[in-house]
């Protein structure tokens, strides 16, 4: 079976709790849920992760990308939390890497502040996911499976 990895950036561990009228008040652990749960819908592994320090964030992209490589992960679900905003470092792990990757935001970032609406990741992302709350996840591991199908 192959396997999406599913990465949640800084500040994600907060879910539920950080700002409920912005994102929810799903916690991590029922994103985590919800993911397995499409993940056995579409027939494929899901992995979750979570790390509020952006160097951990790379090293788990470099791996991602040598497991796209081995056939043995269809690709990345990556929320970047505010390094969406600020890093250059994932755009170019994203870059190097070579996998498949969905921007993904709970949040619709654009409706937001400002310095929310330019994101580093989205010129080296395959497609981006906002504004559909923690659902979102769901929709963008299905469309990464259509993605490894070539349906998109």
């Amino acid at each position: 079976m192959n396997k999406i990895l599913v990465l949640n950036g800084p500040n994600l561990n907060l879910l539920g709790t950080r700002e409920p009228a912005v994102y929810g008040r799903d916690t991590l652990a029922d994103v985590e849920k919800l993911c397995r749960d499409e993940g056995a819908r579409q027939g494929v592994a899901i992995e979750c992760r979570q790390s509020n320090h952006e160097g951990q964030l790379i090293d788990w992209i470099h791996e991602a990308g040598r497991e796209f490589a081995a056939g043995s992960l269809l690709g990345v679900v990556f929320n970047a939390g505010a390094y969406t905003h600020t890093s250059i470092a994932l755009h170019d792990a994203i870059r190097g890497a070579g996998v498949p990757v969905i921007e993904l935001h709970i949040s619709n970032v654009h409706a937001r502040e400002p310095f929310r609406h330019h994101s580093y990741l989205s010129p080296a992302a395959r497609g981006v996911m906002a504004g559909f709350g923690v659902a979102g996840y769901g929709l963008a591991i299905a469309g990464l499976v259509r993605i490894s199908e070539g349906r998109a």
